[in-house]
């Protein structure tokens, strides 16, 4: 009997799904990244005694959730501004006076680095759910093993012997893991905004209207496309506003710094997003600035996500500067 050795592009073939699986359990695209490596290293070195007894991608999984056990073992759980403080902040005169760390926040992801590529409109929806800025941050509030259950139990549809196989442990003890997970997450918030939709008129006429608005910097136009309870928040700042007003007084006071900005779009964790390029002064030109997640709802922007890291960029496969 001869025993297939997988190689290394067989090996690499996994890269985007332990890629999804890990940003859903780690909320940092760069430490899933980071992840997804160490994964790879770990199953590289150890190819001489995997011997087929599992399928490839059982043990790749088993690997990469060992490896986001260990790196959550060793940090606190990333967040939304809002799931740390029950209320919003005074939007003047607190607006920039708490910084957190970057470790702190949930990072957005570039959807096509984590989804499949589905013919079926349902399965793309449904894979879109799960890496919305909503879910994600609610992933979060779990036990690291619940979490990595739930993902493979109600994501990744694993059969619950294979889930106790990777996790050694028993299909009883899956499902008590599953159920309480389950009940964690119904007490969430999870409600969110349409996903992104090209071929939707009305969402891209909203978007359309939402660029020439922030373009101009007119805000009695921008603040006319938000809900009246829309939200707005800004990691690395532990800020967040709720409501038109609030938000028009940000804009309009501390946020000024934005007159003249571009915007670029992209698509982030199933939403619409633009990237923001503030300009550079008075010798013209733009520098990259923010990344902005919208959710949608109701012809309305009910929540503004504005990632004010460069790192991002390169990671969209953004331009250093914007064409124009």
């Amino acid at each position: 009997m001869t025993t297939t050795v997988a190689s290394e592009p067989a090996l690499d073939e996994y890269r985007k799904e332990l890629l999804g699986y890990c940003y859903r359990m780690l909320a940092s695209a760069f430490d899933a990244e980071d992840a997804v490596q160490e994964t790879l290293v770990r199953a590289w070195r150890g190819l001489d005694r995997f011997e087929g007894r599992s399928a490839l991608r059982s043990w790749l999984y088993r690997i990469a959730t060992n490896v986001c056990l260990d790196m959550l073992s060793s940090r606190g759980r990333r967040a939304r501004p809002m799931d740390l403080s029950s209320s919003a902040w005074e939007p003047v005169e607190a607006s920039l006076s708490a910084r957190e760390p970057e470790a702190t926040w949930l990072e957005p992801m570039v959807d096509v680095r984590v989804l499949a590529s589905a013919s079926d409109p349902a399965e793309v929806a449904v894979e879109r759910e799960s890496v919305r800025l909503a879910f994600v941050a609610a992933l979060q509030h779990l036990p690291a093993r619940q979490r990595a259950v739930l993902i493979l139990r109600d994501v990744l549809r694993w059969p619950a012997d294979e889930v106790a196989e990777l996790l050694d442990s028993s299909v009883a003890s899956v499902n008590s893991l599953l159920q309480r997970a389950r009940a964690t997450l119904e007490s969430r918030d999870l409600s969110a905004g349409q996903p992104f939709d090209s071929l939707d008129r009305e969402q891209q006429n909203l978007l359309k209207r939402y660029v020439e608005a922030f373009e101009t910097y007119d805000m009695d136009v921008f603040v006319s496309l938000l809900h009246e309870d829309a939200t707005q928040n800004m990691p690395p700042f532990a800020m967040w506003l709720q409501g038109r007003d609030d938000i028009a007084a940000w804009m309009l006071g501390p946020g000024h710094g934005c007159v003249g900005s571009r915007l670029l779009p992209v698509v982030a964790n199933g939403a619409p997003a633009f990237a923001q390029y503030r300009a550079s002064g008075p010798g013209g030109g733009h520098e990259p600035w923010a990344l902005h997640v919208l959710d949608i709802s109701g012809g309305r922007v009910i929540g503004i996500s504005s990632f004010l890291d460069t790192r991002l960029f390169p990671l969209f496969g953004l331009p250093a500067h914007p064409a124009g």
